[in-house]
């Protein structure tokens, strides 16, 4: 039921991340090239550098076919209803969310598999969950999400700690797994609507 469940997420997750990378790439006015490599490394850019750190390769998206299918239905999707999406700006919000809880998840228990530390493998989940949206918005030279004010890789380290600490306390691993993801989701959420960050160094330059 648990894996059920993670593949379930992953889909979706990877589906709602080539979409933003898609739209992205088209609000930069992009041809077909660019939009579907942005959303190929929008959506597989931080499971690949997980992959690489851990030594699993070939890499996940070349051992399974479907990610590739999933990113060219996400194009063909971006294309034919852009507009209509546009619309959906909270929506895809949401499977943002729901994505990187359930990225963390997977890239922290695929390192944990391969006996890695786990504060290593903490990061590993983190990065599986990030990568790709800085990928992403350095491609479309934007500042990466993850170095502005937003709380988005905190949410991910905080739901690692909670999950682990379940776990720890023989919980169900799917309600371990539900849990987590609630709680990044609403995280992100709140830290979007009142605009909560970490604290930052505010340098006065003199004139």
């Amino acid at each position: 039921m648990e894996q059920y469940l993670i593949n379930s997420l992953d889909i979706a997750g990877t589906l709602a991340f080539a979409i933003s990378g898609a739209l992205a790439a088209a609000r930069k006015d992009f041809d077909l090239f660019g939009i579907s490599f942005t959303a190929f490394i929008t959506a597989l850019g931080g499971g690949t550098v997980r992959d690489l750190c851990i030594g699993y390769t070939p890499v996940s998206w070349m051992r399974d076919m479907n990610y590739l299918y999933i990113i060219i239905l996400a194009v063909v999707v971006t294309f034919l209803f852009s507009k209509y999406l546009l619309n959906l700006h909270r929506t895809l919000f949401l499977f943002d969310a729901i994505g990187i809880g359930v990225f963390t998840i997977i890239g922290m228990k695929k390192a944990l598999a391969l006996d890695i530390h786990i504060v290593m493998a903490i990061m590993m989940g983190i990065t599986s969950a990030v990568m790709g949206g800085v990928f992403r918005d350095t491609f479309l030279n934007e500042v990466p999400l993850i170095l502005r004010e937003e709380i988005y890789a905190t949410a991910c380290l905080l739901g690692a700690l909670i999950y682990i600490g379940l776990e720890y306390l023989g919980v169900n691993p799917v309600l371990c797994l539900t849990v987590t993801i609630i709680f990044i989701i609403t995280i992100r959420i709140l830290s979007m609507r009142y605009h909560i960050s970490l604290p930052k160094i505010t340098l006065h330059h003199d004139l």
